[in-house]
């Protein structure tokens, strides 16, 4: 069977199959008693999984990272995966006659998860180190909002700058990428390699859209859904380097407005 046909017949269903479920079990977990664990917030302090916290040896911390990484990694699979079909294609046209070529393709597929998963856990354990600093400053109680209007002007900013397009190229280019990085002498120990080299151009291009995750609320899957289709069009489509600029000018005016609608 010819590669491109094994690759939309096998693995790319399979890859399909993998982003609907993310979505279907992020839809019910919303919606379950459990919905509140996709939250920031210290959602462990009490309901059904309290007292596991507590059985556990560094108590709440410990599970709620847990249940965190288990839902960013849902989200990754969720949003990110669609946005990288152009690199699995790049890779499976140079592998499609390997006897491991699957294997290889999901090595490339943990590389990936594994660094944006890396990203989540980080950017999960600062934003808690945040607040529990911002709740000491006596003049931040009733003004959280100053983060929330920091995050969107962050965001903002970086759509116009240069490292945003660098990465961006790396991602819209992934056979380039991959001939570049390829060399077919441990192919298991390259994919993963080139999974996670990837993955970082990746978060360098898509990292401060998806702290609007911190902003909108992680159990958001409409605000998910948006983001998802924005990374994916900037990747994937011809004129998909255009939309930087206008939704980086969007993010600052968000911004700008809720600095006047609370000043």
């Amino acid at each position: 069977m010819p590669g491109a046909v094994r690759h939309r017949r096998v693995f790319l269903p399979v890859l399909g199959l993998m982003v609907v479920l993310a979505w279907a079990t992020l839809w019910f977990w919303a919606r379950s008693p459990y919905g509140r664990y996709l939250e920031h917030g210290d959602a462990l302090s009490s309901g059904p999984a309290a007292g596991l916290c507590r059985a556990i040896p560094g108590g709440s911390p410990v599970l709620q990272a847990v249940l965190y990484a288990l839902s960013w990694t849902l989200m990754m699979m969720a949003m990110m995966l669609p946005t990288t079909l152009s690199l699995f294609n790049a890779v499976e046209r140079i592998v499609a006659g390997r006897p491991d070529r699957m294997r290889v393709l999901w090595l490339l597929y943990l590389g990936y998860l594994a660094v944006w998963s890396a990203f989540g856990l980080l950017a999960h354990g600062l934003h808690t180190l945040l607040l529990s600093g911002v709740a000491r400053v006596p003049a931040m109680i009733g003004n959280g909002w100053l983060i929330g209007a920091a995050t969107l002007a962050c965001a903002g900013a970086f759509q116009f700058s240069k490292l945003k397009y660098r990465c961006l190229e790396q991602c819209r280019t992934p056979l380039s990428f991959v001939i570049g990085h390829w060399r077919g002498r441990a192919p298991g120990r390259e994919a993963f390699e080139l999974g996670l080299r990837h993955g970082l151009f990746c978060v360098g291009c898509c990292w401060a859209l998806m702290l609007l995750m911190f902003v909108v609320g992680a159990g958001s899957l409409g605000w998910m859904l948006v983001l998802a289709c924005v990374m994916a069009v900037e990747k994937n489509l011809p004129w998909g380097k255009r939309v930087g600029a206008p939704l980086g000018a969007a993010l600052l005016m968000w911004s700008a407005v809720l600095v006047v609608s609370h000043g």
